[in-house]
């Protein structure tokens, strides 16, 4: 008998936290001969290919004004009765929103599980305020939420999240993509310009007022002995010191973790479980990130932890990691892969999702 499949309603398949995390997913329960279907809110992006090769069907729906919109909810109301899936599992507000909407078109079919998934622990409220007031009010409609940090979970009860079933399921790594590579190392070294010796940092973020590049830069002007690689679409058109390159969105993110030493999370809000600081110590990188979202739960006292919004108390604390021997930053860097790996692994992730889908009712 074939399993039923899930499928997944998110806005879009580009290279951020939860695209990543969605990719990882998928590959893990195809594995487990649970089908995957993921439908995307807007068109392209470079992870529809990657899903493809997985053996993932994507559905692109990008609706446009009112005609468009009506179009794309009787597409997906007609997917989602096709396909009768076991699980609808959004992904952010908009991927959970549309999930109900569809949901409720589709007459709500039995068996079919409604569930939501929380990326993030505080927002700026002048952006999304509203999406997620809107959110809060509709939270009792899905059978569970999933969060991907405690911190997350407890920001939106705070906001007025009322839902029926909460889970909290942190993120999983994929520890063989992101591993030490010593030849990796040499050959991005050898790319980028940089020393066999120079002590190098990693900060992997899109430029977003969250992540807080203006904190990260002013703290890197007081740590001229370190060299920063800014990776993350926006860098390029940010003022920085003279040992701060600005690398722009990279696909060979891997790469790039392998030839750094740091991996810097400067983030002032938002951050649930964040998956750059993560993979960066799953390649064998000392952490250094600021104290939000779950961040001391992914270090468990490994590198350095500081409070946000303090460019002198970031710069103190890369400068201590910097002031290591090689040597002793190694030893720090092996105990942060082996941190990852025994925590926070794609196998793990993958488990907890379907014992949580099952619990709540799912027949998957």
């Amino acid at each position: 008998m074939t399993a039923r499949p899930v499928l997944h309603v998110i806005s879009g398949l580009r290279t951020g936290g939860a695209e990543t995390m969605l990719v990882a997913l998928c590959r893990a329960l195809i594995a487990r001969g649970v089908p995957q279907h993921v439908v995307s809110l807007t068109a392209g992006g470079p992870n529809v290919a990657v899903l493809e090769g997985l053996g993932v069907a994507v559905h692109s729906c990008a609706p446009r004004g009112v005609v468009g919109a009506a179009a794309c909810a009787l597409a997906l109301t007609r997917l989602v009765r096709r396909l009768r899936p076991a699980v609808l599992q959004g992904w952010l507000y908009h991927g959970d929103l549309c999930a109900a909407a569809i949901h409720r078109l589709a007459g709500a079919p039995r068996g079919t599980l409604l569930a939501w998934g929380l990326r993030n622990s505080d927002i700026d409220h002048a952006r999304y305020g509203r999406l997620l007031a809107v959110s809060a009010r509709l939270s009792r409609w899905p059978g569970l939420v999933i969060s991907n940090s405690r911190a997350g979970a407890d920001f939106h009860l705070a906001q007025g999240y009322r839902p029926r079933r909460l889970a909290v399921i942190a993120n999983g790594i994929d520890t063989d993509r992101f591993r030490p590579d010593p030849a990796a190392r040499a050959r991005m070294r050898m790319a980028l310009g940089l020393s066999e010796d120079a002590v190098v940092a990693v900060h992997a973020a899109r430029v977003d007022p969250m992540k807080d590049h203006a904190g990260l830069l002013a703290a890197a002007a007081r740590v001229p002995t370190i060299v920063f690689l800014l990776c993350g679409a926006g860098t390029e058109a940010l003022a920085r010191p003279g040992n701060a390159r600005a690398l722009g969105r990279r696909d060979d993110i891997a790469e790039i973790y392998a030839a750094a030493d740091l991996v810097v999370s400067s983030s002032a809000f938002g951050e649930g479980f964040s998956n750059a600081l993560a993979e960066g110590m799953a390649a064998g990188l000392v952490p250094v990130a600021t104290d939000v979202g779950d961040a001391g739960l992914i270090l468990d006292d490994l590198g350095a932890l500081v409070r946000p919004g303090a460019p002198d108390a970031l710069a103190a604390a890369l400068a201590a990691v910097a002031g290591l021997s090689p040597e002793a930053r190694r030893a720090a860097g092996h105990a942060a892969r082996a941190r990852i790996a025994a925590a926070f692994g794609p196998d793990t992730m993958a488990d907890r999702f379907l014992a949580a889908w099952r619990d709540a009712g799912a027949e998957v």
